[in-house]
């Protein structure tokens, strides 16, 4: 290793990388033979850093753009030979909001409201004292979780492993999904997706959801099985459903969630480029300085696990 690392960045390098690669003490080079660490710009997507790698054998690091790496994994570009960091977790705060935001909206049946152009009737759910099963223990989970204090929920947990999560008051392994999906007025999606967790929420597990509950999702659409979710809705075994992510995506025009009148879909805008930019720039820098020096990096990707 060269005693001042050299870093390369591609494809669409935003302005302050220069300055940020510099800040940390490294030097800023072409990719090539002498790129020790990659900063990836690229759009949510794996396409093009497969020949990127090819063509700077020498990288040790790479800095992906997103907190997801399902597209990654997909495309057969993580390997222990190189240690990988995503932005898991950098994120957390506005992901979180719009989770809380989505969930209110499908409670109070904003959905329909806003498309109605008669007074209707009263109707709504509230949040307060509600039972809600988040599954994912991650950096959007925990900050959904601080959101939800205000409002007296009983809050469970699904993951991996029973390790306590703040602002949990029961934590549970997958084996207990089905019994926790019976008991929640709220599900609320917030898993990575990878081979294991795809269709994570299919209709077994629709099935055993409380009738009436509600379904929110913030994470990826390849959790739900789609089909399964639409038909729930029409028979109202899910009373609403609140997504920001989709199974296909981008939700095509004329499918039945937009028309259903108790589902909601944002077009993937828990984390517009606005809000993302300043939290990305943040993880760039802190990482960049550890490649530097030495330290544990921030979001390094687990590649066994997927995330």
């Amino acid at each position: 290793m060269s005693p001042v690392p050299a870093v390369s960045a591609a494809p669409d390098v935003p302005a302050w990388v220069a300055g940020a690669v510099a800040d940390a003490g490294a030097r800023l080079v072409p990719v090539g033979p002498q790129t020790e660490g990659l900063l990836w710009f690229g759009p949510l997507g794996a396409a093009g850093l497969d020949a990127t790698l090819s063509s700077a054998p020498g990288t040790r690091w790479v800095q992906l753009p997103s907190a997801g790496v399902d597209a990654y994994l997909d495309a057969g570009l993580l390997d222990e030979a190189v240690t990988w960091t995503s932005a898991k977790g950098a994120f957390s705060e506005p992901v979180a909001e719009h989770a809380l935001a989505l969930t209110l909206a499908a409670l109070r049946r904003l959905p329909e409201r806003a498309r109605t152009r008669t007074w209707g009737t009263e109707a709504g759910s509230s949040l307060y004292d509600a039972r809600v099963l988040v599954l994912g223990a991650g950096g959007i989970a925990r900050s959904f979780l601080e959101l939800l204090a205000p409002f007296r929920t009983t809050n469970v947990v699904v993951r991996r492993r029973p390790d306590p999560v703040p602002g949990a008051d029961r934590v549970v392994t997958g084996e207990h999904l089905l019994e926790e999906l019976a008991r929640a007025d709220v599900v609320v999606l917030a898993a990575a997706l990878t081979s294991q967790t795809r269709a994570l929420v299919g209709a077994e597990e629709i099935a055993a959801m409380r009738s009436g509950a509600t379904l929110v999702n913030i994470a990826r659409g390849g959790l739900v099985d789609t089909a399964a979710l639409v038909a729930a809705l029409r028979s109202g075994q899910v009373g609403a459903a609140a997504l920001d992510v989709t199974d296909p995506e981008p939700l095509p025009d004329g499918h039945p969630l937009w028309d259903l009148p108790n589902a909601l879909v944002t077009p993937h805008t828990a984390d517009t480029p606005e809000m993302v930019e300043p939290l990305l720039r943040q993880r760039v820098s802190v990482n960049l300085r550890r490649f530097v020096t030495g330290e544990p990096f921030d979001g390094v990707v687990d590649v066994a696990t997927g995330y």
